[in-house]
């Protein structure tokens, strides 16, 4: 499930954004501004390790622009980590708050690491250090961080206490993704896979076909994953084949029951991380298929929810002729070149910053209550979840159709129009 080595998601989303400010004519200062983050930080985090020796760990903060407001974005643990991948995630957040209509602007950061490697107290320290070489340039009104891929509220609880025995003082929204009890929101775990599910819903009641009669295959199953399924379960949908990676084998493997998951008796199997335990699921019923098969299954969608640059040229053409929409849960997870193909067959795809833009706007519902220090309920903050996602999508919908674009397209003129307005009136540009 790794992206090939050659791929650099920064030279995408830059590529992207030319051809968004070659469409919205802006002038060359404002494609200056906006094409590259406006502030980026690299550090060294020294750990002692359980054993006794010490490890230096490289950590990353990229504020790609905070016209909008403070910037917001996840904190990534990763093996593979690089620079170039937090510039373009940083860039992509900026068109997610913007494409939403809330007020953040967009940042992302990481550390090289691998979680499956350290101990609690290895990461907690990790977790420190990256607050310690940044305390003073992230906070609630500045920029706000969260989980992102292998990091969880624990880590967001870590980075929190740390910030606030700094600054000597309760600053509960610095972070979002907390535990609920500590200044966490409930609904939070659900919000991106419900936000996915609730874009796929209304891009079918457009087509005219009931979701409820429809059939996917989904790439990944951790948290983004499980809850998209879960809800489109709930919709009355059915998902046949989940395909995720394995840390063991360093391979991945799709699970596939035709007469459909049950995203229950997966989650029993699966570890934090996302991983199925594959002699549990063969003994439950399950076919083990190469995990790269996800992307051929005879269904009506497909839901790349793992990591960037799973469907590329050399793959689009496996897809089945019965698939009429792609929801990119994931960040990135369509190639540039895939588009052109995926159009000429009538695919409908739902872009990545809109479609997982939920996870973002529950983290800014959270930020809001940390805040002024009042909770709401589960059930009020998946209906404003609900409320901020329909609209987004009908507002993209709509200009896709107005000026015959694609829906990637129309997402990004109206998240770039609305941030480059934003620096003209504030007179940055």
């Amino acid at each position: 499930m790794a992206a090939a080595s050659s791929f650099n998601p920064y030279t995408i989303a830059q590529q992207q954004f030319d051809r968004i400010a070659d469409m919205l004519e802006l002038d060359s200062g404002t494609r200056a501004l906006l094409r590259e983050p406006i502030r980026e930080y690299q550090f060294s985090i020294p750990v002692r390790m359980d054993d006794g020796h010490v490890e230096v760990f490289r950590g990353f903060r990229a504020q790609h622009n905070d016209a909008l407001g403070p910037c917001k974005g996840g904190i990534r643990f990763h093996p593979q980590e690089t620079i170039d991948t937090i510039r373009a995630l940083s860039m992509w957040m900026t068109w997610k708050c913007s494409v939403v209509d809330i007020p953040l602007g967009g940042a992302k950061g990481g550390v090289i690491c691998d979680p499956h490697d350290l101990s609690a107290r290895e990461q907690e320290a990790i977790c420190r250090g990256w607050v310690r070489q940044l305390a003073r340039v992230v906070g609630p009104v500045i920029d706000v961080p969260a989980p992102d891929i292998m990091t969880s509220a624990d880590h967001m609880l870590w980075m929190l206490d740390e910030f606030e025995t700094i600054h000597g003082g309760r600053y509960p929204g610095f972070i979002t993704g907390k535990p609920v009890g500590l200044g966490g929101s409930l609904g939070r775990k659900e919000a991106t896979g419900y936000g996915v599910v609730f874009v796929m819903r209304e891009a079918f009641k457009e087509l005219g076909i009931d979701i409820s009669r429809t059939t996917a295959s989904v790439q990944g199953f951790g948290n983004v994953a499980q809850y998209a399924v879960e809800l489109y379960r709930q919709m009355g949908g059915k998902v046949t084949c989940i395909s995720c990676w394995d840390q063991l084998s360093c391979s991945a493997h799709a699970f596939v029951k035709k007469d459909g998951i049950d995203v229950e008796d997966l989650r029993c199997i699966t570890d934090r991380f996302g991983g199925i335990d594959q002699a549990e699921a063969k003994a439950r019923g399950y076919e083990m298929i190469p995990g790269t098969e996800w992307i051929a299954q005879d269904v009506d969608i497909l839901i790349p929810a793992a990591m960037e640059n799973q469907i590329s040229g050399d793959n689009v053409h496996d897809i089945s002729k019965r698939v009429k929409l792609i929801a990119e849960g994931a960040n990135g997870p369509t190639a540039p070149e895939a588009d052109p193909a995926l159009a000429e067959r009538g695919i409908v795809v739902l872009p990545d910053f809109l479609t997982n833009a939920g996870g973002v706007t529950c983290s800014y519902f959270e930020q809001v209550q940390s805040n002024m220090n009042y909770y709401w309920q589960r059930d009020e903050v998946l209906e404003r979840l609900d409320a901020k996602m329909t609209a987004a999508y009908l507002a993209v919908s709509d200009l896709a159709k107005r000026r015959s674009l694609s829906l990637r397209d129309a997402a990004y003129v109206i998240a770039v129009d609305r941030v480059a307005k934003a620096c003209r009136d504030r007179g940055w540009v």
